[in-house]
């Protein structure tokens, strides 16, 4: 072997390095096992003080001295920086994308203009973009465009903001390229914004990063225990406003009319005969748009005073409780109602006889402190706002405002003082001074925090945000308000949540596979090909401290679909080797001597170690480029496990087996029991195709029969949707469950599925999945029905906050828009992964008879496991879902098969070389047996590995290695039996046309 030398001086720096690397982890989890003992022996049990005190350690030893090597010592923090990060499915967490809204971006930039062929333009841009990849403004432009050729965008954005940018005298093509580089800067804006509220979360390894989409963030927060406080952290614009206030007073008989229409309404409904239920119906809608005739005949009929007294009406004041005390709330209702309260505010009649400069805004927190915020039950304070200016902005916004900080009060609790600029400062004190014994209202992102009553006016632009805020609330306050306004509000489209408890399984249940996994592949190899075999398994050893030190030192992080890969990746690296020895057992047979079949099989080998890895590693970039989050730590441990697996399997061993002849040691490649396994098979594989052929027809027909009747069970990321993982101490009958849920969730599309255990239930649920959550509490509704609907399974006594924390394990939230974009990202990822696998297979093979037999073959094995998750998925007892781990299970299949066709391919090409004069069917069934050793070689011992997986890998991938169990045994059979088969064809077809 040539370049010992340098081969020899690679694997020791590598393997430095990777030992360099790991040390960190070591270093950082020595003090976190530190931090549990403490936090344990003072507790007392107390779980929540636990987990208080194991926080308090470890913040205490961020600076502290973790890791020693002799000169250089590294603390605690820069071990944290460089350990291996592990994901949330193994850690707990929270992952969530962010959507920034490009059409909300040009509405801050348009200062909110109201013109109705602008905001039309929108709204058909926002369904273009759907379906379409081109950029959002100019898909506004040309909807703008369509529905009135004429008008001119300048007159939209030219606005004191754009002054000096924007002028009446550009051309809407002007106006777009100005605004596309507006809304870009606003989105980059954006992100440095939510990485500056990030990192003074104060979360250890946070990771954020822009996604291709404009406008979107990935954000991961390993750990995080709140997540409710972080949805919150996130999703404000901190856009902050400070308002002139009404008395109730002043308002008080207006409000009482309203409650007199809305009577009215609800009679004219009943009238009807149309059920109310407290729902504005169609019929409402229509009485609406009488206007003040309303209450005109509401004056003059004496049915309507009767049906003041009908308690089976309802109206305003059913649902909203006006207030008895002077100030500027109207009045209050609770969380539940307050959707309705805005709906009668909103009709006609209602509206008409409010004041024109009024506006009604909600408390951001509960009246009563003991409530829990986001409850139904909770009641909040409504507002009367009054709209001084013109333009129906406040005459004074966060803009001014230079510092913010959280600071105690003397009552005990928290809340945020702020000072602002000259200007501001200014402004504060006219205000105020003008508003003595009233109330101003502090708003923030359109909830109002605090409408303190004015006793003197303020000098020195110094002010306060009351609330009874935690010392939590009045920092994170603090950090929003530092951190800068958002151009637009942050929308979650994806949430997911993993509980500790369940990071904490998967962890072991993961490591269990994978230690028991590579364990039988070391005995196996030793059993397969004897003293060969301990150089096999020096050399996957190596593979895997490579492997870590790689993803340590890149800081790639570590997901459980990551260590499936890693696990798969072992069987890839026992492929590379059973190719290597198999074709060295061939030359030994050829009567060749040690040395040279040794040389001559490492040689022959190439071709098909290249060709089978360079299809799987193209799959794994494919991955990489379409999938997110644990999908993409999946595709990082194929592609570097791949790499470090060829540099283990053929350079490794080799420099063992060079070493061991320089010894003259016997190395055997085969025991008694396995030297002639295969040896001389003759199996007639062409002969038997179109029995082949039909049987994989009927499997296939069954599945589409299947797929159009009975379809499959999508995941939320695919159809939209929230999932919950509970854990419960007893059974649970999910029947029960599951009438009651619905009933809670307003009879919308709600599944419940038992997963793992009998304990153990997946909740998936549609119930306000297109709600606008900066209109509506809904996450907080969700939770609080959940909780309700699942109080006969609870320990009693068990807290709304235990129950969060404790009984949900995890959860996941998919708008349905980016569902339709992550359904549009795995057709391409499958699309390019078929088309990339075939170009590259006629660019080695030269004939496009190859590249056809090998894209048959792969639809073949993904048709077949689509079909049978479709006939399946109500057999059995884990999650069948097709989603994105779903998409990327059947790309590692396609990787996998393809990784076995090519190899037969490469050795039917050989033996066109060897043996011209044999019969084409004799030289692709020769091919065929001459490899079926290392074709069933290979795949047992693959299929094994994820056997042991699907059995001992935790509930959350086994869905997952299920389809990747099915699909090994079907790219095995369609290598042998479908691939070279229609390649055979195609060939026989062309010569037949020569």
């Amino acid at each position: 072997m040539q370049n010992k030398g340098a081969i020899r001086l690679f694997a020791i720096l590598l393997a430095v390095v990777s030992l360099y690397q790991l040390i960190f982890t070591y270093g950082a989890k020595q003090v976190e096992k530190e931090a549990a003992i403490y936090a344990k022996s003072v507790s007392n049990g107390d779980l929540g003080l636990e987990q208080i005190k194991e926080a308090q350690y470890l913040d205490s030893m961020s600076s502290e001295v973790a890791l020693s090597l002799g000169l250089v010592d590294f603390t605690y923090k820069e071990c944290k920086e460089k350990e291996i990060n592990f994901g949330l499915d193994l850690k707990g967490g929270m992952n969530l994308i962010l959507e920034v809204k490009v059409s909300d971006v040009l509405l801050a930039l348009s200062n909110y203009n109201s013109d109705a062929t602008f905001h039309k333009a929108l709204k058909a841009a926002d369904v273009r973009e759907r379906n379409s990849t081109k950029d959002y403004v100019d898909l506004f432009g040309e909807e703008f465009e369509k529905l009135d050729p004429n008008a001119q965008l300048a007159a939209i954005f030219a606005t004191p903001e754009l002054k000096g940018v924007i002028d009446y005298k550009m051309s809407n093509g002007e106006v777009l390229d100005i605004i596309k580089k507006e809304s870009d800067d606003a989105i980059s804006n954006a992100f440095n914004i939510l990485r500056t509220r990030i990192d003074r979360f104060g979360v250890t390894q946070p990771n954020i990063q822009k996604l291709e989409k404009a406008g979107r963030v990935l954000v991961e927060l390993p750990g995080v225990k709140d997540p409710k406080r972080v949805r919150k952290l996130l999703q404000g614009t901190a856009s902050l406003e400070f308002w002139e206030t009404y008395d109730n007073q002043e308002v008080y008989q207006v409000i009482g009319q309203a409650n007199v229409i809305t009577r009215q309404i609800a009679a004219a409904e009943k009238r009807s005969e149309e059920k109310t239920d407290g729902v504005i119906s169609d019929t409402a809608k229509k009485v609406s748009e009488e206007g003040m005739d309303l209450l005109a005949a509401i004056q003059g009929d004496s049915t309507s005073v009767d049906s003041l007294h009908d308690a089976s009406l309802k109206s305003l004041y059913d649902y909203l409780i006006p207030s008895q005390y002077p100030g500027a709330v109207v009045g209050k209702a609770m969380a539940r109602d307050t959707s309705k309260v805005n709906a009668y505010f909103q009709l006609d009649p209602v509206k008409n006889i409010l004041p024109a400069d009024m506006k009604l805004l909600w408390s951001i927190k509960p009246v009563d402190n003991n409530s829990e915020e986001g409850s139904e039950e909770a009641y909040y304070e409504l507002v009367a706002i009054r709209v001084t200016s013109l333009d129906g902005r406040p005459r004074l916004e966060g803009d001014v405002i230079t510092s913010a900080r959280a600071q105690s009060t003397a009552q005990g609790d928290f809340d945020v003082s702020m000072s602002m600029n000259a200007e501001g400062a200014a402004e504060w004190a006219r205000i105020t001074g003008a508003n003595v014994g009233k109330s101003i209202a502090v708003v923030l992102d359109g909830y109002v925090y605090s409408h303190p009553r004015v006793n003197e006016k303020i000098s020195g632009g110094s002010t306060s945000i009351t609330g009874g805020f935690t010392v939590q609330e009045a920092k994170d306050l603090a950090n929003i308000l530092k951190s800068g306004k958002l151009p637009a509000p942050a929308r979650v489209v994806e949430d997911t949540v993993v509980g500790p408890s369940l990071g904490a399984e998967a962890v072991n249940a993961g490591l269990f596979s994978f230690i028991a996994a590579f364990i039988l592949v070391l005995i196996y190899m030793i059993f397969y090909y004897h003293r060969a075999g301990l150089v096999a398994n020096v050399a996957l050893v190596t593979n895997v401290f490579f492997l870590f030190g790689v993803l340590a030192s890149f800081g790639a992080v570590l997901t459980l679909p990551g260590l499936a890969g890693i696990t798969l990746t072992l069987g890839m690296a026992v492929d590379a080797n059973v190719i290597i020895y198999e074709r060295i057992r061939e030359e030994l047979r050829a009567g060749k001597g040690l040395s040279l079949a040794i040389t001559d099989g490492y040689k022959n080998a190439y071709s098909a170690i290249f060709d089978g890895n360079i299809t799987t590693f193209l799959t794994a970039v494919i991955l990489f480029i379409f999938g997110t989050g644990p999908i993409q730590g999946f595709a990082t441990t194929l592609m570097i496990g791949i790499a470090t697996s060829l540099f283990s399997a053929i350079f490794i061993t080799r420099l063992i087996f060079e070493r061991m002849l320089s010894k003259k040691k016997n190395v055997k490649f085969a025991s008694k029991i396995t030297e002639n396994i295969l040896v001389n098979s003759k199996f007639n594989f062409i002969g038997v195709r179109k029995v082949t052929y039909v049987i994989s027809g009927i499997i296939i027909l069954a599945g589409i029969v299947s797929m159009l009747t009975r379809g499959f069970n999508y995941g939320v990321d695919f159809s939209g949707g929230r999932n919950f993982v509970l854990q419960f101490d007893d059974k649970v009958n999910t029947v029960e469950l599951q009438k009651t849920l619905v009933g809670l969730f307003e009879n919308q599309n709600t599944e419940v599925k038992t997963i793992g255990s009998e304990h153990r239930v997946k909740i998936t649920t549609k119930y306000l999945i297109d709600v606008d959550e900066t209109e509506v509490y809904a996450d907080s509704i969700i939770m609080a029905k959940l909780f309700e609907g699942t109080q006969p399974l609870l320990k009693d006594g068990l807290t709304f906050d235990d129950f969060s924390t404790q009984t949900i394990l995890s959860s996941q939230k998919v708008g349905p828009t980016i569902s339709d974009d992550i359904k549009l990202e795995a057709l391409l990822a499958i699309v390019f992964a078929l088309l990339g696998i075939f170009l590259y297979i006629v660019f080695r093979f030269k004939k496009v008879g190859y590249g056809l037999g090998s894209v048959l073959s792969l639809a073949h094995d993904a048709l077949i496991v689509l079909g049978l998750y479709s006939l399946l998925k109500d057999f059995m007892p884990f999650a069948m879902d097709i989603d994105s781990a779903f998409i990327a299970a059947i790309l590692t299949v396609i990787g996998y098969s393809i990784n076995d066709t090519v190899i037969i391919y490469d050795r039917i090409r050989e033996w066109g070389v060897v043996h011209p004069k044999w019969t084409l069917e004799e030289r692709f069934n020769g091919a065929l047996n001459s490899t079926l050793g290392r074709t069933l070689n290979t795949s047992l011992t693959t299929f094994v590995v994820l056997l042991i997986i699907f059995i001992f890998g935790g509930d959350v991938i086994r869905g997952f290695v299920f389809a990747l169990l099915i699909g090994i045994g079907v790219g095995t059979y369609s290598s042998l039996f479908t691939a070279a088969p229609i390649v055979y064809d195609a060939l026989i077809r062309k010569n037949k046309k020569k």
